[in-house]
């Protein structure tokens, strides 16, 4: 579906909007346009992707509703994965992340509209669900609108769905740079709670994650992969062992410092609510969660399998054991 065509990519130079790029390049695009507000790294991103010629870069903010709409046209999937989401950064300016989640949000589905995008593929986080952060309580309200669109659209024909993704391994700002970072220069790491466990997913992963959505959307959509649990003691040995292992260092000289909860943070992240799970089609390695409004007509017309009702919490999974951390870092790291 994207061989001759014209895709977007908002927050196109980020770690998952880089690997989703030299995804895409393989399906031969007509035109791939790669949207972000960071001439540094477009800059590395021409130099590192000089010898393919249907890529442009667009300097840009989701903020900017003139500057998105001509960079939409004539566009035909959009992918947007454009987002404030550092947790503290957000609780401290967090009208700042209403203007990029939320209000960019609402440029990214008027442009759409305008310019009849096929299909729109809108990124979101599992700190969206029972919100307590400024940054999860704008993702959420990002959802909602998308779910709206594709319900207010009118005649448009432009297809909105979501993915919702839960903690990227090694995506920029991630925690497992800072870690290997503090290893080589204080021979020690920071951690927050031993005891927190996060729904993990690999780079490569998230990618294949928005690309199936893309496919897969009939409209309105939040599409949520099946992630394992990880507690972030057992990650945290991974991490140490695996940068001792490669800096030639012993592993018993790296402390381990525990720091507390950050504003906002959560010991638990969940995937979806029980209310959203009574409402969710299940797939062999996702779920998608339907608008209300196309939930009836989906499951007596497809007959498709519900998911299971509940509230799918990571405190309720049992975290993988450490080798499995090691193949997901593993693959992180390639």
């Amino acid at each position: 579906m994207f061989k001759d065509k014209t895709i977007l990519i908002i927050g196109g130079t980020g770690t998952i909007g880089s690997a989703l790029t030299k995804k895409l390049i393989s399906y031969n695009p007509k035109v791939l346009r790669i949207f972000s507000r960071d001439e540094f790294k477009q800059f590395e991103m021409q130099n590192e992707l000089k010898e393919h010629k249907n890529i442009r870069f667009l300097l840009g903010d989701v903020r900017d509703r003139e500057r998105l709409d001509r960079a939409m046209n004539e566009v035909d999937i959009v992918f947007d994965l454009a987002a404030l989401k550092h947790v503290p950064a957000c609780e401290y300016d967090p009208f700042e992340a209403v203007k990029t989640n939320v209000i960019g949000t609402q440029n990214l589905i008027e442009c759409a509209l305008e310019n009849k995008v096929k299909k729109v593929i809108y990124t979101s986080s599992d700190k969206a669900i029972s919100p307590t952060n400024t940054m999860g309580a704008t993702k959420l309200l990002a959802e909602r609108l998308i779910s709206s669109a594709d319900y207010t659209k009118g005649k448009s024909k432009t297809v909105f769905a979501a993915v919702r993704f839960g903690n990227v391994m090694g995506s920029r700002g991630s925690v497992i740079p800072l870690w290997q970072k503090q290893i080589r220069e204080e021979s020690r790491i920071t951690i927050t709670d031993p005891n927190m466990t996060r729904f993990m997913m690999s780079i490569n992963q998230s990618v294949n994650l928005v690309l199936k959505a893309c496919e897969t959307a009939t409209g309105g959509e939040i599409f949520v992969l099946k992630m394992p649990v990880i507690k972030l003691r057992d990650m945290a040995e991974v991490v140490i062992e695996n940068a001792c292992t490669t800096l030639n260092i012993n592993k018993n000289n790296i402390g381990i410092e525990k720091i507390g909860l950050r504003i906002g943070e959560k010991i638990f992240e969940e995937l979806m609510t029980e209310y959203e799970s009574s409402m969710a089609i299940e797939y062999d390695d996702m779920f998608a969660v339907l608008p209300y409004h196309r939930m009836k007509n989906i499951c007596i017309e497809k007959k498709q399998c519900l998911a299971k009702i509940g509230n799918y919490s990571s405190q309720e999974y049992s975290p993988i054991e450490k080798e499995e951390i090691k193949a997901l870092l593993k693959e992180t790291l390639l």
